[in-house]
């Protein structure tokens, strides 16, 4: 019974994001850089690390071209990522993890990542139920606090 209510799940989770392309997209009720800053603040209150924090925006500056904010977060943990690659090591192109947030053209702001469920797809995982649904669990609570008001 476990394994079906699982695979529901699992199932539920990946209709929407496979519409996007495996990407999951949240609106932030925050601008760029405060989203930013509750996701780099509660990464690390759960022991993630932060391995960088990349201003987009103030880079294609720095080549004289205009960007709207645009932020990348990466980080990771190897109790949370390692199982994966063990199950698919192809698995690490796309670890450690990601999230995207940016300002559209009407000033909204977004927080995108790639949707657990299918990058588990994507590398043919097998055998990580767990794992994959911990990793989705964790984006989502991540995800969740970042974009809050």
């Amino acid at each position: 019974m476990y394994k079906y209510i699982l695979g529901f799940f699992f199932l539920v989770l990946a209709v929407p994001a496979s519409a996007d392309n495996g990407l999951v997209k949240i609106k932030s009720a925050n601008d760029v850089t405060t989203t930013a800053d509750k996701l780099v603040k509660a990464l690390k209150g759960k022991g993630m690390t932060v391995f960088d924090v990349i201003d987009h925006a103030k880079g294609a500056a720095g080549v004289g071209i205009d960007l709207p904010p645009t932020t990348l977060v990466i980080f990771g943990n190897p109790k949370v990522g390692t199982p994966l690659m063990k199950c698919s090591r192809t698995a690490a192109i796309d670890l450690p993890q990601k999230m995207l947030i940016w300002s559209d053209e009407s000033g909204q702001t977004w927080l995108a990542y790639n949707d657990p469920v299918y990058m588990a797809k994507r590398h043919g995982v097998k055998g990580c139920d767990e794992a994959v649904k911990k990793v989705t669990g964790a984006l989502g609570k991540f995800s969740g606090v970042a974009t809050a008001k």
